[in-house]
This record gives structure tokens, C-alpha cells and sequence, in this order.
């Protein structure tokens, strides 16, 4: 069995570049509309290198490094959620359902609460761990949920369908108990907790950028190399492995990339809900069964969907801005419902 596509024809020739100038439009838009009012004209002087220094520090300090970060993340999240759906052969998995973006939470949440402290040699002084180890703490927990996850899949040899169940499970247990700690410990840090779990790209900087960077750069050269396994790996095991498929070892390949992309992108912004639910929905309806396409137009898609879900954010809350996941969450809701009308 595979992950189902709509049964549509539209046009394939120009799909893609269509999407990728919508993805450069929503970039320019992002660029020149903000909370502050910037004249196109100030906006243009800076992106020459000019510009006043009040211009300057908004565009290149402040607007600039969200966006970057945003569509770093909104392709991670994308991709990753095509990864997940396609080898669970599940159309609703994605890195919440799965129980990646939950383990974050929890080590985050951890991470925020109990601050670990270090000795400095030769001082007798210790230093609290900068709030720039946020990813860290993410990537770290991300990646363990993701660990659990396989080990009981393949020791319990689970079906795909089991493998989700297993994911939505732990995802559970784990979203519990970051709950739990943050009602008995986090009354000192709750509104930077709350802001986090409610996936935010407030007060993002270019470290952020440079954090998801190399993973979004990896994760997009490793696809071609795990094209044709993903492929095979829509099938059932045993057809799969018919076709010379090392059906495990390359389950845990496409597993690892799709937890590596999710856990580094929810550690720098927070859990953005149904961006890895409907984004690869959205590619495959455009793509139709061409499914060389599905896989460019994700990323691009993801790219999209969190730039402009920040934008309206920005432009809504003005000075109190309304995250990012709220606005994904608001909007994703009828675009997944649209789509799924469309699948038999």
C-alpha cells in the first residue's frame, strides 16, 4: 500500500516555478512589511548597503534573521513531515504525531526550569548555560523520542500503522510530563515557556539561522540519495525487500533525516503545528502522482507557509505579535480539510 494521492491532472509543467516565485514573493513581503512602517525607499537603501542605522538594525538585526529562520525551519518541517508520512504509509503522520516535536518539549522544558550550572577553572564562580543552548536541548530530545520510537518498531517488529500508534503513545506520556513540570516548576519562566510550546520565530537571531542551516542543507542533498528507497518504502515490507530493498537498513536512514530535520527545527522555534501535516498534502495535490515533483515542492511549500504565517502574525498582533503556530494552526485547519475532500 502507499500513501495516498489525489487522483487530479493539473498541469505539471510549470508547477514548480510557479511555487518558487511565490516563495520569492513572500520573502519580498516579508522583507518590506513589518510592525514598523518603513518607507520602500529606506527598505531598497538598505538592501544596497546603505540605509540609516535605525533602518539598518530593523531589516538586518531584526526582519531578516526571522525570515531566514523561518523558511530553515518551515522546509525542515515540510520535508520532514513527507518523510514520516511516506514510510508510516500514514497520511496524518507528521513530527507531532510521531512523538519528535513532544521529546523536544520535554528537554526544552527541562532545559528552561532547571538550569544546569558549570564550574569555571581557576574561578570560584559558576555560569549559568546561555539560553543559546535551546536547540541543543531540542535537537537532543527530538532525537531521543526518535530513538525510542524505532527500537520498539523493529524490536516488536511493528507495522507502519503501529509504529504511529507507538509514536502518538510516547508523544503522550512525554507532552505529560512537560506539563506536569512546568504546572509545578514553571512558574518563574512560564511566558518564555509558553511562547516556545506555542512555536514562535519572536526575537530570532542569525545564530538561529546558522544552527538549522547545515541540517536544512544536509537533509535536502541526502534526498536524491534516498529517492528511489523512499519510493520502495511506500510499499509493504516483504514487497519492498522483493524489489532488493535493505528494507530495515534504509527505514532507519529515512527515519533518522526526518527526525534530525524535525527535532533541529522544533528546538529553534517550537513545535510550529500542521506545517508537516499539510504541507506535503498541499505538494502532492499539486504534483499529482508525479512524484519527482512532490519532493522539490514540499520544501518550497514549507518555505512558504511558515514565511507568510509569521507575516500575518506580524501584521495582526503588530507590537503584541500572534505567534507562528497559532496562525499555522488557524490556517491549517481548512486547507487539510480542502485537500482531504479531494482524496478517495
Amino acid at each position: 500500500m502507499t500513501v495516498d494521492t489525489p487522483a487530479i491532472h493539473l498541469p505539471r509543467r510549470g508547477t514548480l516555478p510557479i511555487v518558487l516565485v511565490l516563495a520569492l514573493l513572500s520573502l519580498i513581503a516579508s522583507i518590506f512589511l513589518g510592525v514598523v512602517d518603513l518607507p520602500v525607499a529606506d527598505v531598497l537603501a538598505v538592501l544596497s548597503g546603505k540605509g540609516s542605522p535605525e533602518a539598518q538594525s530593523i531589516i538586518l538585526d531584526i526582519r531578516l534573521p526571522r525570515i531566514v529562520t523561518g523558511i530553515l525551519a518551515g522546509i525542515q518541517f515540510g520535508v520532514a513531515g513527507l518523510l514520516l508520512q511516506t514510510i508510516t504509509r500514514n497520511p496524518l503522520a507528521d513530527p507531532s504525531l510521531m512523538g519528535v516535536s513532544q521529546g523536544a518539549t520535554l528537554t526544552v522544558t527541562l532545559f528552561l526550569l532547571f538550569t544546569v550550572y558549570i564550574f569555571n577553572p581557576g574561578e570560584n564562580t559558576v555560569a549559568e548555560l546561555p539560553i543559546a543552548w535551546l536547540p541543543i536541548a531540542g535537537l537532543a530530545g527530538g532525537m531521543i523520542a526518535g530513538g525510542i520510537i524505532y527500537t520498539l518498531a523493529f524490536r516488536l517488529e511493528l507495522s507502519p500503522l503501529r509504529i504511529t500508534l507507538c509514536g502518538v503513545a510516547i508523544g503522550a506520556v512525554l507532552h505529560a510530563l512537560a506539563v506536569g513540570l512546568i504546572a509545578g516548576w514553571g512558574s518563574a519562566r512560564i511566558e518564555i515557556i509558553l511562547e516556545w510550546l506555542s512555536g514562535s520565530l519572536y526575537a530570532r537571531t542569525w545564530d538561529h539561522a546558522l544552527f538549522l542551516l547545515p541540517f536544512t542543507i544536509a537533509g535536502l542533498l541526502v534526498l536524491p540519495l534516498i529517492y528511489r528507497p523512499l519510493v520502495m518504502l511506500q510499499f509493504d515490507a516483504q514487497v519492498a525487500r522483493s524489489f532488493g530493498l535493505a528494507y530495515r537498513r534504509q527505514f532507519t536512514v529515512v527515519l533518522l533525516v526526518s527526525c534530525a530535520l524535525a527535532a533541529s527545527a522544533v528546538g529553534a522555534v517550537g513545535p510550529i503545528v500542521f506545517v508537516g501535516l499539510v504541507v506535503p498534502h498541499l505538494a502532492r495535490f499539486l504534483a499529482g502522482r508525479h512524484f519527482p515533483l512532490v519532493l522539490p515542492l514540499t520544501a518550497a511549500l514549507g518555505a512558504i507557509f511558515v514565511t507568510l504565517g509569521d507575516l500575518i502574525g506580524r501584521l495582526v498582533g503588530q507590537a503584541e505579535e500572534v505567534p507562528i503556530g497559532v496562525v499555522t494552526a488557524i490556517v491549517g485547519v481548512p486547507v487539510l480539510l480542502a485537500l482531504l475532500r479531494k482524496i478517495p
